[in-house]
């Protein structure tokens, strides 16, 4: 079916108390089991495609993306393409071209001020062609720049400061730090709940969740219940693929790749379906 807009996926599950789970492509077999783990679930979904992701295809996005769009397509429910944690403005400005109804511009590690003023840029220029624009506030944890830590003093986002920053700004959407981490292969993050729910009555956009793949189901549903709408999913996936490809080799699969990667594809639809049935059921 034709690809949707990642504005109207958040917004309708915004309006029905859901989240709308946004999932990163690595490669074309990512896309192909996210696609096939949204029809298992029946539930739409979001195909984000990274900057880090983008630098491993020789920092080429056209061909992932056209490859992302074509899987977008032949799936039989809807899915938004969106460009994630974009930290420079040609690959921003590529947006658009390549098929993204979407971009999350990442300038969080920059000082408050420079933050506003990068993100304010970014937001109007994404506005005047058309595309939805997230931002960051906080420090969600996982990423290279200091603190190192989500639980460091100074990590969270501050609700009045998001209220501030979003008014500023003008962005779409705001990813916030509530404790949880990029890169994390045990579900065992602590989110703050509380947070969320101050975040929500400061913030008049919906609050996305970055680092969910370490979250534990429970927590994940109250994060969803207190205000989180999008929420990004991208460990729980290369942890299922590793482990697949692991165990087809270990098992003496032959050096046809197709004898591993399909394993490794079906390990990935289960991980989707799972996490959407959990945030949009």
């Amino acid at each position: 079916m034709p690809r949707v807009s990642t504005a109207d996926l958040v917004e309708a599950a915004r309006a029905g108390g859901r989240a709308t789970a946004a999932f990163n492509v690595i490669t074309l077999e990512h896309a192909e089991a996210i696609a096939a783990g949204a029809e298992r679930a029946g539930r739409p979904a979001v195909l984000q495609i990274s900057h880090n992701a983008v630098r491993f295809h020789g920092n080429s996005l056209r061909p992932i993306a056209a490859a992302t769009a074509a899987v977008a397509e032949a799936c039989g429910v809807g899915l938004a393409m969106h460009l994630d944690h974009v930290e420079d403005l040609d690959l921003l400005h590529q947006a658009a071209d390549a098929g993204f109804s979407s971009v999350m511009f990442d300038a969080s590690a920059l000082p408050y001020a420079d933050n506003v003023a990068a993100t304010r840029a970014a937001a109007e220029w994404a506005h005047s062609t058309g595309l939805w624009l997230e931002a960051e506030l906080g420090y969600v944890g996982g990423k290279t720049a200091a603190p190192t830590s989500a639980h460091a003093e100074g990590a969270r986002t501050d609700p009045d400061e998001a209220a501030e920053f979003v008014a500023a700004t003008g962005v779409d959407a705001l990813a916030v730090a509530v404790g949880s981490s990029h890169g994390m292969t045990k579900r065992t993050a602590s989110l703050d709940i509380e947070l969320i729910n101050r975040l929500r009555a400061a913030v008049p956009v919906p609050l996305v969740l970055h680092g969910s793949s370490g979250v534990p189901e429970t927590t994940l549903r109250a994060a969803v219940a207190a205000g989180i709408v999008k929420v990004n999913v991208g460990t729980a996936l290369n942890a299922a693929f590793t482990a697949a490809v692991r165990t087809a080799l270990a098992a003496g699969a032959p050096s046809d790749p197709r004898k591993y990667l399909a394993p490794a594809r079906a390990a990935m639809i289960d991980v989707a379906a799972e996490i959407l049935s959990v945030v949009s059921g």
